[in-house]
């Protein structure tokens, strides 16, 4: 390759010039490498001529942060010249062709890869969920050739994380709508794969920059807290510092002791959590922490020792992240401590290695000077890619691709043991059953129970990093349960469990399905108190055809609980004025706590005891002699036979809708405790028990009436169906009419 000489001297606008990048690389690359980049640069620099940002600055300036950036996580000259490149093909009309004659293939192949990456639509994909998916197929083939480009080659992300990075220190271009739309796409993606990867330092800027967009008052509530008290900080941890630099010295421990800040974006997550035991943002003491390097691990432990000799440990504080390392190679120990003045004080106790690693995440295990080629531990650490890449050639569409990067990808993960000891990596929302599936398929479709640490508990129970989980399973060949897709239920959250059951129960015969989906229908119908023809149904599902339909539903490809959320919906919709009888005064509106009483004056409303309407059920008003308005649902008896047609008038829930009373029926097997599992179900839904009745069996059955105070039919229904879920309720359903429950009265809410 020629060399091309950039003048000396040369200055450019921004922070980052051409010499801060020449002084970078020449810290760690070959002079050839060195000339690499020099070229790179020259030609991102013509091929921009005359473009600028927002800002006004010459658009070069971008990719030159950018490369900077990279270079600064001691990335190889390929990376770097990718990075100097990356908008060159898609702004500047430079064809892949001529890149990679000028720089090589794996030049050509980088910037490809990340001109991919930058035409995603997250938000159509659906991994954003605050717009429509009207492209949705077509941006989860992208995704999925993002993550293969990125299963092939790391780099590909490195160089997009560092091109955000740049993009949101110069937000303030934009508009502010543009502003927080992209704030929000970073802190909910590019953030959570930074996290992945496990680059701080790229983690830490893009979440503090993406806070100061999406909540700018409370970004300056923490910035202005953090500056009133900086001052006092610093001087406490100076103290601790000397204290534990003087214990380590006495004992011959060499060691590297430094304060470590807290960014923004964790300080206001601590007062978060800081808010829900009661406490002030003022009361938060390890803003700043401590961290010690040393050379080894044995070191690491010694000093641990020293600092829980010197300070009392918290309970429940101590983290060791070196016998259990994090997905992406975080290695380190934790601790919390009451230190001088009774103050909390967060240490992390880490070797050098360790903390390049922390640091750099995936990019620390790249042979930097020498050449491009990856090291084992680099492989080792992005198994989780592979196997994701290798679950979803199993995947029956594009939108379970898009499920499995939101669960598997993006989400918080916690680390699980089996029982002989061995780490499993699952999402944090992920159960038993979840864990069931990861070990093996079989396992899964043979879950009866699950123990936890020695201790049994449902298999919708969530999993804690550190949890022992043992699964109990069936003997011989046992079928999965079709509820176990029904997300109301919470057994399975992650796209690989899921996926499973739906390839079992498309295994099966088509007509077996069909007749499996019209009972789930049936009992989900029955469970709201609903009246829907299956060719409705299938409608609101965009199915022509009601058999295909049926057998979706029987095969697990539509989920039985979107079912229930769908019709919810519909139901939902403002109802259609009815024809208007003869006014008795002159027409107008009137909304009365969230209902509107179409043609009639200034009258009084309320909802009647004989059918309980809720928001959500299409109604109908009648005009009672003495009690103004008494709201029914359209299909109640008494309305369906009123022979004075003449009083009843059109009436719409109101977009703020009160909380309605509701009674519901549920039918169970009698056991200790049901009442209170019931109820402390329903309280976790902050759903309020109005009244309840309850009458045992002689057949060692029981039945209870509840009423629940609910904003809607959505939320009845997700109620309904966790309470479903209960060991030993064999049915909960809505009650229709105020009979009772065998020889209990009934409850009056009239």
């Amino acid at each position: 390759m020629a060399t091309i000489n950039i003048r000396p001297g040369t200055k450019l606008p921004g922070s980052i010039t051409f010499e801060d990048l020449q002084a970078k690389v020449a810290e760690y690359l070959l002079p050839e490498k060195q000339e690499m980049v020099a070229a790179a640069y020259a030609f991102a620099e013509q091929s921009h001529a005359g473009q600028y940002r927002k800002s006004g600055e010459p658009y070069v300036i971008h990719p030159l942060n950018a490369a900077y950036s990279v270079a600064d996580l001691l990335m190889d000259a390929s990376t770097v010249c990718g990075a100097l490149l990356h908008d060159v093909v898609e702004d500047c009309g430079v064809s892949l062709e001529e890149l990679e004659r000028r720089f090589g293939p794996e030049v050509a192949r980088l910037v490809d890869g990340v001109t991919k990456v930058s035409r995603i639509d997250w938000a159509a994909a659906g991994v954003l969920d605050d717009r429509r998916r009207d492209r949705g197929a077509v941006s989860a083939e992208s995704l999925r050739k993002m993550m293969l480009a990125m299963a092939e080659d790391v780099r590909v992300v490195i160089i997009k994380l560092a091109d955000r990075l740049h993009n949101m220190r110069t937000l303030q271009a934009l508009p502010p709508g543009r502003r927080k739309a992209i704030a929000k796409e970073t802190m909910e993606i590019f953030a959570p794969l930074a996290t992945r990867l496990g680059i701080w330092q790229f983690k830490w800027e893009l979440e503090d920059l993406a806070f100061q967009h999406m909540e700018p008052d409370r970004f300056k509530e923490i910035a202005r807290f953090v500056a009133a008290n900086r001052t006092a900080r610093q001087a406490y941890i100076s103290d601790v510092r000397q204290e534990l630099e003087t214990e380590l010295g006495r004992i011959g421990l060499k060691a590297d002791v430094s304060g470590r800040p807290k960014h923004l974006f964790s300080i206001y997550e601590k007062k978060l959590k800081y808010a829900e035991q009661g406490k002030d943002i003022s009361q938060i003491y390890d803003i700043l922490a401590l961290r010690v390097l040393v050379e080894s691990i044995q070191d690491c432990y010694a000093v641990l020792g020293v600092v829980h000799n010197l300070w009392r440990p918290l309970p429940g504080t101590f983290d060791d992240y070196i016998s259990n390392s994090k997905e992406s190679g975080y290695q380190s120990l934790h601790t919390t401590v009451i230190a001088k003045g009774d103050h909390p004080l967060e240490v992390q106790i880490r070797t050098n290695d360790m903390h390049r690693v922390a640091e750099y995440g995936v990019a620390a295990h790249w042979r930097y000077k020498g050449g491009s080629s990856k090291d084992v531990k680099l492989e080792e650490r992005l198994t989780w890619l592979r196997q994701l890449l290798e679950w979803q050639r199993e995947l029956h569409g594009a939108e379970e691709f898009v499920e499995s990067v939101k669960t598997d990808l993006i989400n918080d993960r916690v680390f699980v043991y089996t029982p002989k000891g061995e780490i499993k990596d699952l999402p944090a929302t992920a159960t038993p059953l979840d864990f069931a599936y990861r070990i093996h398929t079989d396992l899964g479709h043979r879950c009866v129970g699950s123990k936890v640490n020695g201790r049994l508990v449902p298999l919708s129970y969530h999993l804690k990093t550190g949890d022992v989980v043992e699964i109990m399973a069936g003997k011989g060949e046992r079928a999965p349960r079709l509820d176990w897709l029904n997300p109301n239920l919470g057994y399975l959250n992650t796209t690989h469990g899921r996926e499973k059951v739906r390839q079992w129960f498309r295994r099966r015969d088509k007509t077996e399905a069909i007749e499996r989906a019209h009972d789930l229908i049936k009992r989900e119908l029955g469970r709201l108190g609903l009246t829907m023809s299956d060719q409705e149904i299938a409608r609101l599902f965009k199915f022509d055809n009601v058999e295909e339909f049926m057998a979706a539903v029987g095969y697990g490809d539509v989920n039985i609980g979107a079912i229930g959320v769908k019709l919810a919906a519909q139901q939902e919709r403002p109802v259609p004025s009815l024809p208007q009888q003869t006014p008795s005064t002159p027409a107008s509106t009137t909304e009365v706590k969230g209902l509107k009483v179409m043609g009639v004056g200034d009258l009084l409303t309320r909802l009647a005891s004989c059918c309980h309407p809720v928001p959500g059920d299409a109604i109908t008003g009648y005009v009672t002699r003495t009690r103004g308005i008494t709201v029914h649902r359209t299909n109640c008896p008494n309305v369906i036979h009123e022979d004075e047609t003449e009083r009843l008038i059109p009436v719409e829930w109101g977009p703020g809708s009160q909380l309605s009373a509701v009674p519901v029926k549920i039918t169970a097997i009698d056991r200790v405790g049901l009442l209170r599992d019931i109820a402390s179900l329903v309280s976790a839904e902050k759903i309020n028990i109005l009244q309840t009745y309850q009458a045992a069996q002689a057949d060692g059955t029981a039945q209870f009436l509840l009423t629940l105070e609910t904003t809607g039919m959505s939320q009845l229904n997700r109620m309904l169906a966790k309470i479903e879920g209960l060991g030993g309720v064999t049915a909960a359903v809505r009650m229709l009419d105020s009979g009772t429950v065998d020889n209990l009265p009934a409850t009056n809410n009239s």
